[in-house]
């Protein structure tokens, strides 16, 4: 009988990983099982010492998890980098986002705008105080519940402009990407994956690990709206 790994991760990797994870098995490699949920509540869940082999999360989530014990120390490795992008519901009226004052336009003349919970959210928060408007549009903000997609809210028309990963948007049916966010504000974060200290079987999981840096996942990344870090 194969290997089974365990594998935990946010709703950012999910497409990404479940893609990676069906060539490595068509390989003849470890069958991996995959878990994808809010990254809050996937940290929650390594941190209280879950039995997982490999956790992938936001690179600083991963780092903090090595500080605890929760991960093991040295196994830490960075798979993607992933940016922001935007989008209104499909058919709806498109505003200019090509540059930083336009983007500041769009959030200020939206009735509604929504974000991601995750490092990419507090980013755009920390932006939207830096500019100075977070207490004139806090009251139009829609906070996703955990593992909502921000464009399903937009999709539904109960958020009229979404910033999200592009990987997340890029699946997802009534909507309309208008593209990333500028250069000057965009969002990058790194996801990493790690070997949880609770798995019993580290060698697999290093091995998964290393599949998922190779140079033959690059397309798949790419594909999927992200970068091979």
């Amino acid at each position: 009988m194969s290997t089974e790994i365990k594998c935990i991760s946010s709703m950012a990797t999910r497409l990404l990983l479940t893609e990676l994870f069906a060539s490595y098995q068509t390989q003849g490699s470890a069958q991996v099982v995959l878990e994808a949920v809010g990254g809050v509540l996937a940290a929650k869940r390594v941190q209280a010492g879950e039995p997982f082999d490999v956790v992938v999360l936001d690179s600083e989530v991963i780092d903090k998890l090595i500080a605890s014990g929760q991960v093991l120390p040295g196994s830490r490795v960075d798979l993607v980098l992933s940016g922001v992008a935007v989008a209104v519901r499909q058919a709806a009226s498109q505003p200019d986002i090509s540059s930083e004052r336009a983007v500041k336009a769009a959030v200020l003349s939206a009735q509604s705008i929504s974000y991601s919970t995750g490092p990419s959210g507090v980013a755009l928060a920390w932006l939207f105080e830096q500019w100075g408007i977070a207490e004139q549009i806090k009251h139009k903000i829609v906070v996703p519940p955990p593992g909502t997609p921000v464009g399903s809210l937009v999709a539904e028309g109960r958020a009229e402009l979404g910033f999200q990963q592009l990987s997340e948007l890029l699946p997802l049916k009534g909507i309309t990407i208008l593209g990333p966010l500028p250069d000057s504000i965009q969002v990058v974060t790194t996801f990493s994956g790690g070997v949880c200290t609770a798995s019993g079987q580290v060698d697999a999981a290093k091995a998964l690990l290393a599949f998922l840096t190779s140079p033959q996942t690059a397309a798949i990344k790419k594909k999927l709206g992200m970068d091979p870090t």
